[in-house]
């Protein structure tokens, strides 16, 4: 009887333990994400922008932890998002010559890819785009978790 307690007990902290990582992971880049630009910011970045697209959440790579949904402007200078984007850890902005919306897809084309930058905020975002980087050779934009290597949502804009 006391060994099947002691199992018991240890199985339940074992559960709690691994549920508290799990919320650790998902909450901190919530705690530590610098504030949002503001909506004039974001007027501003996208003033130059040569193409505009939607983020949505209904694309075959994105579920209920990984989604986008929002505006996105695409200039030689800024990319900017007026939406949200499911937070998580070290997302990147690429850009593609081809639609992806899928992890597997991701991964066949990434060589193919410009990463563009570092995604830090997940209410709006502005990424300057490097003058090196000519947006008119891709066609889609894409929000990718280097970390656990998670597709997260694309959009075409051209």
């Amino acid at each position: 009887m006391k060994s099947l307690r002691l199992i018991i007990l240890l199985l339940s902290h074992l559960v709690i333990g691994i549920m508290g990582f799990a919320i650790g992971i998902y909450s901190l880049p919530i705690l530590t994400a610098p504030a949002s630009p503001e909506l004039a910011q974001l007027e501003k970045a996208s003033a130059n922008r040569r193409y505009q697209a939607e983020f949505t959440n209904n694309l075959a790579g994105s579920d209920v932890l990984h989604w986008g949904n929002g505006q996105v402007t695409v200039g030689p200078d800024f990319i900017t998002l007026t939406g949200e984007l499911s937070p998580g850890p070290d997302f990147k902005l690429y850009l593609s010559p081809e639609f992806v919306e899928t992890e597997a897809q991701f991964k066949a084309l990434k060589s193919t890819m410009v990463r563009v930058g570092d995604v830090r905020t997940f209410t709006h975002f502005i990424v300057p785009v490097d003058s090196n980087i000519n947006i008119d050779e891709y066609t889609t934009l894409i929000v990718w978790c280097e970390s656990f290597e998670q597709f997260i949502t694309a959009a075409k804009y051209q």
